[in-house]
């Protein structure tokens, strides 16, 4: 029988990342990111009133490449909040949304599924899509 992976036993699985050089970091945290088992279920309904107050600045970020995406979370984290992070990591404890992905541990800033969805959804959001439009893409682009 498989447990679920806990974020505890996730974090652990990152930190061989630290030995490896710079450019292999973020080919090797997708692929952890890929190897999540992923759980079909329905987006999250965005909370009233969230802010993107927990969203990490880019003086927190390991990796400095990844300040676009937290950037485009900051302008929308009323619309991230809604949608499911497809990489697998809303199986873990802790993990609601795609926002979450950009929050605590910035689990985006290695994950290229998480930094993809952001931009989809922050185009989308832009060009006037709604939410379930902004859903519908994500699904069948990382679903």
């Amino acid at each position: 029988m498989s447990h679920p992976l806990t974020r505890r036993h996730f974090l652990l699985s990152l930190v061989p990342l630290l030995a490896l050089p710079r450019h292999a970091r973020a080919t090797r945290a997708t692929h952890v990111c890929s190897a999540l088992p992923r759980a079909a279920g329905p987006h999250p309904d965005p909370r009233k009133g969230v802010t993107a107050a927990k969203v990490l600045k880019a003086s927190a970020l390991h990796t400095p490449e990844a300040a676009e995406h937290f950037d485009l979370a900051r302008q929308i984290p009323q619309v991230i909040d809604g949608i499911r992070c497809q990489c697998g990591c809303a199986v873990l404890e802790g993990y609601r949304s795609l926002l979450s992905c950009y929050e605590g541990d910035g689990m985006a800033q290695h994950c290229q599924i998480c930094q993809g969805e952001m931009k989809l959804a922050y185009q989308l959001h832009k060009e006037g899509k709604s939410l379930a439009a902004i859903r519908a893409a994500v699904d069948k682009e990382f679903g």
